[in-house]
């Protein structure tokens, strides 16, 4: 536990050697501090408004029942997953590596939902609206927004299954956005309602907050922040060890598994390689199966200590863009 209120909770590094996370490790991130704690699923209702021909009130039956059910194996990951490791040091929840999880999404398109309410000409953005709650009336509630074409793409899915289980309520029941490829910070738990707009979404969550800059390197300073910047919004690619952990003493001329996790927005993964050298010379590792092209991806690697002492490995993942 990071704090508790509003509840942010990280998995154990050694939960991800589970190709999918359970639900019961999965990480926990709200930004408000009033979460729901109980709902009645038999009133609750998810309200469709804004540009739309036909305004739509969907009860949980309705969604089961109106549209056809999509599922999808996707990772969802905080923008600021292994700030802790950040040099130089930046504010927020100090992650590691555990503000991420992989788990099988189970829901309705976004698409479906928006075509029964029948989109007008114009529309621009698509907002969607939690339900969890500031402690003082000046606290914007939690939304963010997609393009139209984003939301339609027939992607995006408004979850009400997480691992075959209803949405934990810490995670977010009863509906939770699913937006595969983009950090979760678009995720939007509690799910109550969607407003389409003919104008640019202008809330805080999308225009003060998660924000980066426009560098395509990403790269600023403490001493001179960006300027221009703009919403995050794709995973970028990222690889990390899970076994051996930091500081795990293992057998010298023994065979030791070496084996970590890469991921990003769902482009191809060509291939990650393993230094263990502190990053003199390099070797390929072995790329497991995929789950999908929105789960993580894993490696392995057996290597074998020839010497007492410590060892600095290194790991660095390309994918099928050079990056």
């Amino acid at each position: 536990m990071h704090t508790d209120r509003p509840m942010q909770l990280e998995t154990p590094l050694r939960i991800f050697r589970q190709d999918i996370t359970p639900n019961e490790y999965f990480f926990v991130r709200w930004h408000l501090a009033d979460i729901l704690t109980r709902i009645d699923i038999d009133t609750f209702r998810l309200r469709v408004t804004g540009a739309v021909n036909e305004p739509l009130t969907l009860s949980m039956t309705d969604l089961k029942t109106k549209f056809p059910a999509d599922s999808v194996i996707a990772l969802a990951i905080c923008s600021g997953n292994s700030r802790s490791t950040f040099n130089p040091k930046v504010a927020g929840i100090p992650w590691q590596n555990g503000s991420m999880g992989n788990a099988k999404w189970k829901g309705v398109r976004v698409k479906d939902i928006l075509s029964m309410a029948g989109v007008k000409n114009g529309a621009v953005d698509v907002s969607f609206i939690g339900m969890d709650k500031g402690t003082m009336p000046s606290i914007p509630p939690y939304a963010k927004s997609l393009s139209i074409d984003h939301a339609i793409d027939g992607e995006v899915l408004i979850a009400y299954e997480m691992n075959g289980q209803p949405l934990p309520m810490l995670n977010g029941y009863p509906l939770k956005l699913v937006v595969p490829g983009w950090y979760a910070t678009y995720w939007v738990g509690a799910l109550g309602a969607i407003n389409v707009l003919t104008d640019s979404f202008n809330g805080f969550w999308m225009k003060k907050a998660y924000r980066v800059t426009t560098d395509p390197n990403i790269n600023e300073s403490p001493e001179k922040l960006a300027t221009a910047t703009s919403p995050i919004t794709t995973i970028k690619l990222h690889s990390i060890f899970v076994v051996p952990e930091t500081g795990q003493q293992v057998a010298v001329n023994k065979p030791c598994m070496v084996e970590g996790l890469a991921f990003n927005d769902g482009t191809d993964i060509q291939k990650v390689e393993l230094s263990v050298d502190s990053g003199k010379t390099w070797v390929t590792t072995q790329l497991q199966p995929t789950l999908g092209k929105y789960s993580w991806r894993r490696w392995k690697y057996n290597w074998t200590p020839s010497a007492k002492g410590t060892h600095h490995l290194c790991v660095r993942a390309t994918d099928i863009n050079a990056h």
